[in-house]
C-alpha cells in the first residue's frame, strides 16, 4: 500500500491528520512535523495497522 498522509480541515477549524500505509510507530514519526506545525494532538486514534510490526529488512551472513 502506498504511504499517504491526509490533512482534513473542517469548517469549524478542527484539524485531523490521518496516516495510511504505515505500520507500527512509523505513522507517528511521519506525522510529527505536521502535529507540531498545526498544533494537533488532542485526540489520537491508533488503527489496526499501528499494531502491525514495521517491515524491517535484515541481512545475515553465516560463515566467513
Amino acid at each position: 500500500m502506498k504511504r499517504t498522509i491526509e490533512v482534513i480541515v473542517e469548517p469549524n477549524g478542527h484539524i485531523a491528520i490521518e496516516a495510511m500505509g504505515f505500520a507500527g510507530a512509523d505513522c507517528e514519526k511521519a506525522t510529527a512535523f505536521l502535529e507540531q506545525a498545526l498544533g494537533v494532538a488532542a485526540d489520537r486514534r491508533k488503527k489496526p495497522e499501528y499494531h502491525k510490526r514495521a517491515l524491517t529488512r535484515a541481512r545475515q551472513q553465516v560463515g566467513g
